[in-house]
């Protein structure tokens, strides 16, 4: 039966919010790759599946899109996949519109026009729940009749959802659909479809969600609600991530523990424990708190309240010259900022998109956690205030804080001289429960980036840290520690003149050095270098009290304000130079970043000393 069927290339297309993600993940679980398209820095996600009559189907997520008349890389890519003509990119065998039940007349639109291009095609009509839910019913025979492609109906949340889609895929091919009529309105067309095959059979259309709506919209306690649901996201990081770093942090100290056990004492134990184990266990430590914050912004995407989030901050974003459309690409800065960077290519203002990506980078990114975490833990008691709030998440709130309006007032002041008005446009999805599978596919796929960041980039950074910190060895006679004679110790001492009046001492000098790679790999050139220092094997769990015994509070706090601004890794900066194609603009952004980060760090130094002096 495998060997009757051909495989099959199908690219999922649609609008933005019309589920189609969430489908794919259904489709394909693990069983997909995220990567570019060759040219430009437009994601590309397939996937891969084998029906029940064993046919191999390649799955394509292209880009959500409102028209195929691009006007951002992200449509041009999906116009030019669906048309072919995109070099590198085998044609589709089969359009799958993935079309929102709950917005017909938007969704619809759009699914006009794929089908004019006269290719291959099967409509997908989606949220087929939620319909019933607006006071609705659709004919989908007579849909499908008058839309002259097959309808299948799907719940892209509900396990087991996407079962009439496989089963379609196991039909024979259909036949390319007869474009419209020349001279056809597609607005036209969508009504007279719409009076044919919907039908209202209750009065109580979307009665929670307009009830929802009276309060998540409302100017102050809409407001008030945003700012809840974030307190309580910063407040997760450290509350309900700690029994799972407590797992971690003693796992990698008894692999570092029984590998030291296993092999003779010298500079190949060193490598091994102290290098690779040490260097990447104080980072992996961190990985719950990141996927924490991870599911907390998925969980708001999916649940589609972030375009009311927009919405809701359109009259903020407008004090610094923006429009709520930059609220979500900056959101997702705080998961890491090169895909925030890349979902400005939405913003349709070349000024707002501009400074939307100048900012970008001062949004704290999940990189940033390790760091935070560690000075926070060692120089912030881990008590309650009230019995509720813990004192640790107030702090990371406020280091949270502190970014989004450095952030405001920066864009405020690149946008002094443009006194336009930009409109905010957006489409307000139906309230839905995130699926669970979806939540746990897009989490896994992090959890691979950030492993394989560990795997790669840290782990080799860290061995190099080992190695310019064991190498030269101290000449004979020698009395001061071994460290300071390598060429760690006289990178660090040699930047330490520039770092001093921020209470840098030489070892967090050498440390910043990886992180511009990689800001997380400050965390395990610390260990690396206090571990050679300090003669610990197990410096993962050793770092925080030495950290708390040997730096003082303005050094830390310093060393956070520094971080609230550093200068973005590598690359950041090559995604700010791929999107814009401009070296002055990363230039600009590296420069205004460093300044700020060293103004920063330098007054919270001297005022935290001439406070607690």
């Amino acid at each position: 039966m495998s060997g009757s069927l051909p495989p099959l290339r199908i690219a999922l297309v649609g609008n933005p919010n019309c589920g189609k993600t969430a489908l794919f993940n259904q489709l394909t679980g693990s069983r997909q790759k995220v990567a570019n398209y060759a040219g430009v820095t437009v994601e590309r996600k397939a996937g891969r599946l084998i029906t029940a009559a064993g046919r191999k189907v390649q799955v394509l997520d292209l880009p959500g899109t409102y028209s195929l008349a691009a006007t951002s890389p992200d449509e041009a890519v999906t116009r030019d996949v669906c048309m072919g003509v995109y070099k590198g990119e085998p044609a589709p065998d089969l359009l799958v519109s993935v079309v929102a039940a709950v917005n017909l007349r938007l969704h619809l639109r759009f699914m006009l026009e794929l089908r004019q291009l006269g290719r291959p095609m099967i409509v997908v009509l989606n949220m087929i729940d939620a319909i019933q839910k607006q006071g609705l019913a659709i004919d989908v025979p007579r849909l499908q009749a008058e839309l002259g492609v097959p309808v299948v109906t799907t719940i892209g949340v509900k396990r087991g959802g996407a079962q009439p889609l496989l089963t379609a895929l196991d039909d024979p091919a259909p036949a390319a659909p007869a474009p419209l009529p020349s001279g056809t309105d597609l607005h036209d067309e969508v009504r007279r479809i719409l009076s044919l095959c919907v039908a209202r059979v209750s009065e109580r259309r979307q009665a929670l969600e307009d009830k929802l709506d009276r309060w998540v919209l409302h100017p102050v306690w809409g407001m008030c609600i945003l700012f809840v649901l974030l307190f309580i996201m910063f407040q997760a990081v450290f509350s309900w991530a700690q029994p799972f770093m407590d797992l971690l942090d003693n796992g990698m100290k008894q692999l570092g523990d029984f590998v030291g056990t296993l092999l003779p004492a010298g500079a190949l134990n060193s490598l091994i424990v102290d290098g690779i184990i040490a260097g990447a266990g104080t980072v992996i430590v961190f990985l719950p708190q990141i996927l924490i914050l991870f599911l907390w912004i998925l969980a708001l995407e999916e649940s589609g309240y972030l375009p009311r989030a927009a919405f809701m901050l359109d009259k903020l974003m407008a004090s610094a010259g923006l429009s709520g459309r930059s609220f979500i690409p900056l959101l997702s800065s705080f998961a890491c900022a090169v895909p925030g960077i890349m979902s400005t290519r939405t913003i349709q203002n070349p000024r707002d998109r501009m400074v939307t990506i100048l900012i970008a980078p001062l949004m704290t990114c999940s990189a940033r956690l390790p760091v935070y975490a560690l000075l926070i833990g060692a120089f912030v008691p881990a008590r309650h205030i009230g019995g509720i709030f813990n004192v640790q998440g107030l702090v990371l709130f406020a280091l949270y804080g502190a970014a989004i309006l450095s952030a405001l007032i920066v864009a405020r002041v690149m946008k002094r001289r443009d006194t336009d008005e930009h409109p905010l446009l957006l489409e307000l999805p139906n309230y839905r429960l995130p699926g669970l599978q979806s939540l746990a596919v897009e989490l896994w796929q992090r959890t691979r980036i950030f492993l394989s960041r560990v795997g790669s980039i840290i782990v080799t950074l860290s061995v190099l840290l080992w190695a310019l910190s064991s190498f030269p060895a101290p000449p004979a006679g020698a009395t001061g520690p071994a460290i300071d004679y390598s060429l760690a110790g006289r990178i660090g001492h040699l930047m330490l003149p520039f770092f001093q009046p921020l209470g840098f001492n030489w070892q967090i000098c050498v440390a910043l050095i990886p992180g511009l790679a990689a800001r997380e790999v400050a965390v395990s050139a610390l260990a690396t270098v206090y571990s050679v220092g300090a003669s610990e094997a197990d410096a993962a769990s050793q770092l925080t009290p030495l950290l708390s015994s040997q730096w003082s509070l303005a050094t830390a706090l310093s060393l956070l304000a520094w971080y609230v601004y550093a200068p973005q890794c590598f690359s950041t900066l090559a995604v700010i130079r791929r999107e814009t194609g401009s070296w002055r603009l990363v230039i600009i952004t590296a420069g205004y970043l460093f300044g700020m980060a060293y103004a920063a760090a330098f007054l919270t130094y001297h005022l935290t000393r001439l406070i607690s002096g």
